[in-house]
């Protein structure tokens, strides 16, 4: 069969296209963070991961611009060779003293954080044992290196357990789970997990990539339960609540020293531009010393989950700003994503693949700098689409709610 004949058959998405309901890789002509131009229209913007929206804070945008005056726009080599900065220096050792780690190393991106570390340490004859609902990141890391990969159900220590007795008792074996979940929003049990994972000889690394800036001051799911030096491994990506792209891992020096030297993702790839580092770095100081942005987070996140719940939403597992509306039906809810941007409102659709069957739903996810006013023009959109919709029950309204 010829190789492309795969692209011929692929007709899913030109359908959606056909039918002006396709939602994925649309263009926003501006983006100020709380709103957004799309269509020519302004929307509020729910959907973003800036939780803290440090991305128009001035002294980020400054630090950026001063960073481009000084290095330019590129390293133009991997931190390998010659792409290695004193800001990338200054920024493993901040990141790493912020997180509680002995040390710390920056990646380009995120998702080459979490598949250089795990294809490093995860060798023939090692297990990795992740959590069902994992990051694709995380997946392909276990993809890519030369152990073998178990899963256990979602947030499910009793699970887990059972995955770790069957595993030999001698082999060596990494537990990785997400800290925060990009699509329900809920926390991960971490103490159970960490339990369970050490009576078995096991190590364990969180995800926090939508943790940091929102749990425990912003320092993340081990901070939040006060476990810090029981986990070995915390990874954080920039893209979210620190304004940049990239992201790091920390852990001890020695295994830091490693990664670094197999982690091919690292080695073979530029470095992270010095502006993106300079970003990070202002962010951070941000959090350090100005503790009201993520208290707005959580006062802004509470706000809306309560105007959810007196709409009748299912939000599902939501603990954090990452609220889902669970619809549980694809048309209905590219529908309802439709209909919401119609009524000044951009959320996240997602569908199968990306969650399981009967698990369509809308991500929303809430920001620091929304005001109340964003709030509410989101709660009004909400309850016009709900109805019209049938996604609430007819009697809920903010008005007779409240």
């Amino acid at each position: 069969m010829d190789l492309f004949e795969k692209t011929r058959t692929f007709t899913r998405a030109k359908e959606a296209m056909e039918l002006g309901l396709y939602p994925f890789f649309q263009p926003l002509s501006d983006s100020e963070g709380t709103t957004a131009l799309f269509r020519g229209k302004e929307v509020v913007m729910i959907g973003s991961n800036n939780y803290l929206g440090l991305t128009t804070h001035p002294k980020v945008r400054q630090a950026a611009i001063e960073a481009i005056e000084r290095y330019g726009t590129s390293c133009t080599g991997s931190r390998f060779l010659n792409g290695t900065l004193e800001l990338h220096l200054e920024l493993d050792r901040r990141l790493a003293a912020f997180v509680g780690k002995e040390a710390a190393l920056v990646f380009p991106t995120g998702y080459q954080t979490n598949v250089g570390t795990i294809s490093a340490l995860v060798q023939k004859g090692d297990f990795v044992i992740i959590d069902k609902d994992d990051h694709a990141s995380i997946v392909d890391g276990c993809f890519m290196s030369r152990g073998e990969m178990r899963r256990f159900n979602h947030n499910d220590p009793d699970s887990l357990d059972r995955v770790l007795s069957r595993l030999p008792q001698d082999a060596g074996k990494l537990v990785v789970v997400d800290g925060v979940y990009s699509m329900g929003g809920d926390i991960a049990p971490l103490p159970q997990l960490v339990e369970i994972a050490k009576r078995y000889g096991a190590r364990i690394m969180v995800d926090d990539a939508h943790s940091l800036g929102v749990l425990a001051d912003g320092r993340g799911t081990a901070a939040h339960f006060g476990l810090t030096d029981e986990v070995d491994l915390i990874m954080g990506t920039f893209s979210k609540s620190f304004a940049s792209i990239g992201g790091f891992i920390a852990g001890s020096a020695e295994v830091m020293h490693y990664v670094q030297h197999h982690a091919r993702s690292l080695m073979f790839s530029a470095s992270l531009p010095a502006p993106n580092a300079a970003t990070v770095l202002a962010a951070l100081t941000i959090i350090e010393t100005e503790p009201e942005h993520v208290r707005r987070l959580w006062e802004n996140a509470n706000y809306m989950r309560a105007g959810l719940h007196r709409l009748g939403y299912d939000t599902g597992p939501s603990q954090t700003p990452i609220i889902p509306l669970m619809i549980r039906d694809e048309y209905r809810t590219v529908l309802a994503w439709h209909a919401l941007i119609e009524n000044g409102v951009y959320t996240n659709p997602v569908v199968p693949p990306g969650v399981p069957p009967n698990s369509s739903l809308l991500r929303t996810s809430y920001m620091a700098t929304h005001t109340t006013e964003h709030l509410d023009r989101a709660l009004k959109a909400l309850e016009i689409v709900g109805h019209n919709l049938d996604l609430i029950p007819e009697s809920a309204t903010l008005e007779t709610a409240s």
